[in-house]
């Protein structure tokens, strides 16, 4: 199935930046991109690192079509298959649903001098970090529809990614920006799981 498997990366990528870009644009003005040109080291890094993730979730798709890998036995067949779909459509869907809840507030990386409003109402009551939660199970239903070492290695590092993203750099950022709000916004709510990943700081 790694042909369906690079559809809905193709789907992925139109709907999560591409339509959410114009959207962004006629709405504000700007693209939402900040970009990594003054982004700090740990954000480079962590920004480097999940570009690389995604190139991986391409490319293992592409070479398991191409003939040059083939899937791991263990992780082929119709159910994993069927659950690979399931897990990839619903975190496409929520990845857009997280992104519009942010509204004006929808950003890809960090600018130390902007301050935009923190939301915690929608998904983001639920979790710190719902477009990044969505991520990770719709690119392990990726990884389920093209089951070889080089997506599978895509998605491992796309979770390291985002973990060291949002702990080296979102969060200390909007401590920043937000202290009192976003600390107590923390204490309660999980990073990407409901409950789990909430931030005791010290007063």
């Amino acid at each position: 199935m790694p042909a369906l498997a690079l559809a809905l990366l193709a789907v992925y990528g139109l709907l999560a930046f591409g339509v959410r870009t114009v959207v962004q644009v006629r709405r504000t003005g700007s693209t939402g991109f900040n970009g990594l040109r003054r982004a700090s080291g740990s954000e480079r890094t962590g920004g480097l690192l999940l570009a690389f993730a995604v190139v991986l979730c391409v490319l293992g798709p592409a070479l398991q079509l191409a003939g040059a890998l083939h899937s791991l036995q263990a992780l082929d067949g119709e159910l994993a298959n069927t659950l690979g779909v399931v897990l990839a459509c619903v975190g496409i869907v929520t990845t857009l649903v997280a992104q519009f809840a942010m509204g004006d507030a929808w950003r890809v990386g960090v600018d130390p001098s902007e301050r935009i409003d923190l939301v915690t109402d929608g998904p983001f009551a639920l979790v710190r970090n719902p477009i990044f939660a969505a991520m990770i199970p719709a690119f392990s239903g990726v990884a389920l529809l093209a089951a070889n070492v080089v997506t599978l290695a895509g998605v491992i590092l796309l979770i390291v990614a985002l973990e060291l993203h949002v702990r080296l750099t979102e969060e200390p950022y909007l401590l920043t920006v937000h202290p009192e709000q976003y600390a107590a916004y923390a204490a309660r709510v999980g990073r990407f799981l409901p409950g789990i990943g909430r931030l005791h700081l010290e007063g």
